[in-house]
């Protein structure tokens, strides 16, 4: 049996002092995340970001940077995941957009909203990111290449 880690990306969007973030159903718990889900066959992890946003939270967006690259091991299947973390604009919302299958809404939240949602976050590198961004982290998109 071959072992590979799921090859994952999300988008930090930030408006008005307030980041975009999912409100989904996960394995019957209602936690917060990032726009964020699994690369497709035959797509850049740019446009994974991209789509991924677009089908969770109606918003299509314009990736400005990378925050970083990161493991996490899910302590509740123990699967590695291989995340990319980008940095995007939010250009315009289709509110006629079915949300993916989970979703219940997608929602603005300020940090102190978030921390204060910290037991309902879908990890700790839900936070973590957050927190990374804010520190100032944005690599070129040019860091992860076509």
């Amino acid at each position: 049996m071959t072992w590979a880690p799921h090859v994952t990306v999300a988008t930090i969007i930030q408006r008005n002092n307030r980041f975009l973030m999912v409100y989904e159903e996960v394995d019957g718990k209602k936690v917060y995340n990032q726009p964020a889900g699994h690369l497709d066959p035959g797509e850049t992890l740019q446009q994974a970001a991209i789509r991924e946003t677009l089908e969770e939270t109606g918003w299509t967006v314009k990736l400005t940077g990378v925050v970083g690259i990161n493991l996490y091991v899910a302590l509740s299947n123990g699967v590695t995941y291989l995340r990319t973390t980008f940095i995007a604009d939010a250009i315009s919302q289709d509110i006629t957009q079915p949300l993916d299958t989970g979703i219940i809404e997608a929602v603005w939240l300020t940090f102190e909203e978030i921390i204060a949602r910290k037991e309902h976050l879908r990890s700790p590198m839900t936070l973590q990111i957050i927190e990374d961004y804010r520190a100032g982290k944005n690599f070129p998109l040019r860091v992860i290449g076509s």
